[in-house]
């Protein structure tokens, strides 16, 4: 591990003065815990009636004028989720780019991901964000920039971390299945004292995978203290220990022909066994909430992670021409590659406090007052063995030769990476007014700070930028709610494509631009809630060659903040209890994105489909109580429309199908999953034409059993 005990011994002196974050404070969720409310059955399994995702301020969604999705717990644990490609079916407008990354209302997005509301991602990079410590996932649809500073307009996700409490559970869980999955957790949380309680977990799990020369072994450790300081007072500390050991990646495609049929089976891998990713995490947290008055508190978190990532793995490249007859084509079924090994290693610092006042004069208002900051410092290494050359040995993806090349023997080139140091820093201001029983108002305004270094060439790049956001929603009556919002998005352009630009003109940070419009029910006394959204996105400046650019040094930049893109789409999410025994979340979105300003033969071509971003997508989730045989069984769906690779290749469309049976004996509940019911062979989406599309796993069994002490 890259981290140091000194930085160890600091933070456990911070963090009692200090935070843990944003979303659900300790005190609140103490009194939701011995608050007894009557609701109807949505309540204690998929519906949630507020947010603080949206406006961080706990906040009815019926309030809330854009649209958001909250996937809690119940449907985590009903689904087997092990990490968030696994939910991705439930919620409307995305899908999967790669690995964890996803398009986002047609925009790829895989770094705007928040923890309890601050940044700070464990997984960053190629590693997916397992779900063992999450207990809901909070989905903000739309540009967040008013509130959570830079980032994709399609919309972010946070991640609300399980918490000490002082209700007394513990729970014990063995997992078994296909491809020798085995593993099992431990969740324990109470109350030490009366004013201290505790939070205690670890979970461990391993398996092979479909693919080739590929298998997984996951281990989460963490820990955390509630202190009651007083009646207005509570400090919550975590600590969260990750180990990710992944073998035979970093996996990509399996290639196809333009019509997306797979060459191979779809088990095939360019990696060796001896191909690895390894991740190993620290994460230490702290909030503080603390109410002045029954109108001012305030809430403060802290942040702190280090990780560290090492892998070595082989990348597909061309074809090879083994027969000899002049071309290098699919006749020769060999393709060429090169080694890649990389370390990197981060540590990241998030702080963010929220003050909010309340006012409740003729007109109700809620004033947000917040400011954050997050420092970066990253180091990377990279070497590079390229093709026979080096020693890297040539793969008949036909009949696969594994096994005939050795890393440990590559001629292996330092490709001279150090690392960046990126810091991020936000003053924001929001207002939530009730101007009366029908009209509510909401509006936001955030200023950024934004610094990139590049410890290899010592480039340094600093700018700005202002993001303001406004909402209004009329309450056509207490169970409907109709909305209309403009938010707009920046995401500063990457240190590398400003050094590209050139010296004499910086490129301005992408900015995207909504306009929202939607409407929100309540139907059955409460029990279920549909939103139907209909949203247009604009976002400009994007990077793109720079069609006057001439190669000589004559100050026309190689790059300039032309490119302009569309996305336009509909969504429609329902989620509650149709009867008292019977539950369903279900979803459906359109979108169309395409580029309406670039350059021929740019990757921003005018009229240019946007990669891996499906015109139709659906998903399905519902389950039924069998209260005569203690038991439930539940039925999933999951359709994607076609897509289209980078190289412009054809991504079939795909339903897939998913179900569970669930049975309970006293304190026990044993759960039977089956994904991919019908065995189907599919892509999720697609990458380039040398790695191929990314296949879906094929059928799958898992078996749980818990029990609750």
């Amino acid at each position: 591990m890259h981290l140091k005990v000194t930085n160890i011994g600091v933070l456990s002196l911070l963090l009692p003065a200090l935070s843990v974050s944003a979303n659900e404070s300790a005190v609140n969720s103490n009194q939701s815990i011995e608050k007894i409310t009557v609701m109807g059955r949505a309540q204690t399994f998929y519906r949630e009636s507020s947010t603080s995702v949206g406006a961080k301020v706990e906040t009815d969604i019926m309030d809330l004028p854009q649209s958001v999705q909250v996937l809690n717990e119940q449907l985590i644990v009903d689904q087997a989720a092990r990490e968030i490609t696994d939910l991705y079916r439930s919620i409307a407008g995305v899908s999967t780019y790669s690995y964890s990354g996803v398009t986002f209302r047609g925009f790829r997005d895989d770094s705007n991901v928040f923890y309890d509301g601050v940044r700070g991602d464990p997984f960053s990079g190629f590693g997916v964000p397992q779900l063992f410590n999450i207990e809901r996932v909070e989905v903000l649809k739309g540009p967040a920039a008013a509130l959570y500073g830079g980032g994709e307009p399609g919309g972010m996700i946070n991640y609300v971390n399980k918490k000490p409490s002082f209700v007394q559970d513990t729970e014990v869980t063995l997992t078994t299945g296909d491809n020798d999955r085995m593993g099992g957790s431990i969740d324990s949380k109470g109350g030490l004292t009366d004013s201290v309680a505790y939070r205690l977990g670890g979970f461990y799990e391993q398996k092979d995978s479909f693919r080739n020369n590929a298998d997984s072994e996951n281990t989460e450790l963490t820990g955390g203290l509630l202190f009651q300081l007083g009646d207005d007072t509570a400090l919550t500390t975590t600590i969260d220990y990750i180990k990710q050991d992944l073998g035979g990646n970093r996996l990509r495609g399996v290639p196809v022909d333009d019509e997306g049929n797979f060459l191979v089976d779809p088990s095939y891998n360019a990696n060796e066994k001896s191909d690895y990713q390894n991740l190993e995490a620290t994460i230490l947290q702290a909030n503080l909430q603390h109410h002045f008055s029954d109108e001012l508190s305030v809430n403060t978190t802290v942040r702190y992670l280090d990780n560290e990532r090492v892998q070595g793995y082989h990348e597909s490249q061309s074809w090879v021409d083994v027969n000899g007859d002049g071309k290098a084509n699919i006749d020769d079924k060999t393709i060429k590659r090169e080694y890649r090994k990389q370390y990197r290693a981060n540590q990241e610092v998030s702080v963010t406090s929220d003050f909010v006042y309340r006012l409740d004069t003729d007109i109700e208002q809620t004033l947000l007052f917040g400011a954050d900051y997050h420092h970066v410092n990253s180091d990377y290494d990279y070497w590079r063995a390229r093709y026979e050359a080096d020693g890297v040995a040539n793969l008949n993806i036909f009949d696969l030769n594994y096994g005939e090349t050795d890393p440990s023997t590559y001629n292996l080139q330092d490709q001279h990476r150090d690392g960046t140091k990126t810091e991020r820093a936000g003053l924001y201001v929001q207002d939530q007014i009730s101007l009366s029983e029908k009209w509510l108002l909401l509006m936001g305004l955030r200023y950024d700070h934004f610094n990139d270094f590049d410890k290899e060439t010592g480039f340094e790049f600093s700018d700005s930028h202002v993001s303001p956001r406004g909402g209004v929603v009329y309450k056509y009556s207490t169970d409907t709610s109709l909305y209309i919002n403009y938010a707009e998005s920046f995401n500063p352009t990457s240190l590398g494509d400003q050094e590209t630009a050139s010296k004499d003109a910086s490129l301005d940070p992408e900015m995207g631009e909504q306009v929202e419009f939607g409407i929100k029910n309540q139907w059955f006394d409460d029990s279920m809630m549909t939103t139907v959204a209909v949203y247009q996105i604009t976002k400009k400046d994007v990077a793109m060659s720079n069609p006057d650019y001439t190669g000589l040094d004559d100050g026309i930049p190689a790059l300039v903040s032309l490119g302009q893109v569309e996305s336009k789409g509909v969504e429609f999410t329902l989620v509650g209890d149709i009867t008292t025994d019977w539950t369903i979340m279900a979803n459906y979105a359109y979108n169309d994105a395409r580029v309406t300003q670039g350059d021929v033969g740019d990757t921003y071509a005018d009229g240019t489909k946007f990669i891996n971003a499906p015109r139709h997508q659906a998903g399905l989730w519902t389950r039924y109580e069998i209260d005569s045989l203690q038991s439930s069984i539940a039925l999933g769906a999951d359709y994607v429309s076609e897509q289209i690779s980078a190289d412009a290749q054809r991504v079939k469309p795909y339903t897939v199908f998913d179900m569970s049976w669930t049975t309970r004996w006293q304190d026990t509940q044993f759960q039977l999953n089956v994904k991919n019911l019908f065995d189907k062979q599919y892509a999720v989406s697609g990458f380039s034409e040398r790695n191929g599309h990314f296949p879906g796993a094929p059928r799958e069994v898992v078996l749980q059993v818990s029990h609750h002490f």
